[in-house]
Order: C-alpha cells, then structure tokens, then sequence
C-alpha cells in the first residue's frame, strides 16, 4: 500500500478510536454521576446529561419502541459506537485499498488490475452496505436519514433476491444470500483479475 494510503487508515483508525473512547468515558461519567447522588441541576450533571443526551435518547426511544428495558441504553449507546467505528475504519479500509490498487495499475499499466481492484473495491463496499442495513434494521427508526440512505442503496439487487427466496419463518434471509453471492464475486475478482 503506498505510504500517504497507510498514513489515512491510521488517521482514520486514530479518529474512530477516539471517538469511541470518549463515548465510553462520557457513558460511563453519566453512570457515576445518576449513581452518585448529586444534586441533577448541579454543574457537573448538568454537563454530563447535556454531552450525552444526544448520544443516549435516540438508542432510549429505539428501546422504548422495540418494548425493551430503557435502563440499559448506555451499555447499547456504547456497543453502537464501537460497531459504527468498525463500520467506518472497514469502510475507510476499503477504499484506500481500492484506490492504492487503482493507483497501482495505473501506474503499472496494466488496465486489468485497474478493472480488478474496481470491481473488488464496489463489491466490498457494497457488501458492506448490505451488512449495515442487516445492523441498522434491528433498531433504526424508519425515517433515519442513515437508514434511508441504505435502504435505498441496496434495494437495488436486495429487492429481486427478496421475491425470489421466500422469508423462513418470520426471518427474511435474502440479505445474508446476497452477501455470500458478493464475497463469491469477489474471491472470484481476486482470484482472476488480480492474481498475479
């Protein structure tokens, strides 16, 4: 990988480790303040609610409507942010390899391998897309934008797959098919138009 593509995953992977870390540390501050005690219109609380309420009502109200306990929308709010930072450093992983492949077989002429690490890089993403609605459908309101936006990124080949392969139970598994079909397509990139 060329090194400026290298020095971006790190940012990225920096970044999102520090985002996550301090979710966890506001979660775990607004834990010991409402275990505390103090007074709720003090300063300390009143900071702390008001640097993770944005954070913890929406997963409170997502709770709420699913009909599960409120009380453990901390804990949720934390396991969000670490499985939205998995989604973005592989997202981020994803197209700095693409491009570093691009870059590559462009520079090496070879118009295959650029064909190649296209192909590999929108089926990756594009599998990843699939997997985030799969997460985001468990608890995401309909008319959140992020959800929205996948809903509307993936119909496209999820929609045919899904009148195609009929529901078991009350599990519609097409999405799960249609992520094995793309890593297939992708092994098959890899082990076609990118071997060497």
């Amino acid at each position: 990988m060329l090194p400026v593509f290298v020095l971006l995953s790190l940012v990225v992977w920096y970044a999102v480790v520090s985002a996550i870390f301090a979710v966890v540390v506001l979660v775990v501050l607004r834990w010991i303040v409402e275990r505390a005690d103090l007074n709720p219109f003090g300063w300390l609380p009143r900071h702390v609610r008001g640097a993770t309420d944005p954070l913890v009502n929406p997963v409170r109200r997502g709770l709420a409507r699913a009909g599960l306990p409120v009380r453990f929308a901390p804990f949720v709010t934390v396991l969000i942010a670490i499985l939205l930072g998995y989604f973005c450093v592989r997202l981020f992983g994803t197209v700095f390899v693409t491009l570093d492949g691009l870059i590559r077989g462009v520079a090496a002429g070879a118009p295959l391998r650029v064909v190649g690490y296209a192909l590999f890089g929108v089926l990756a993403i594009y599998t990843l897309l699939i997997f985030m609605r799969i997460v985001f459908s468990w608890g995401a309101s309909q008319v959140n934008r992020v959800y929205r936006f996948l809903v509307w990124a993936t119909d496209p080949i999820l929609l045919p797959f899904r009148r195609l392969i009929p529901p078991v139970g009350m599990f519609d598994i097409s999405p799960i098919i249609v992520i094995l079909l793309l890593q297939l397509l992708q092994e098959a990139v890899a082990g076609t138009l990118l071997a060497r």
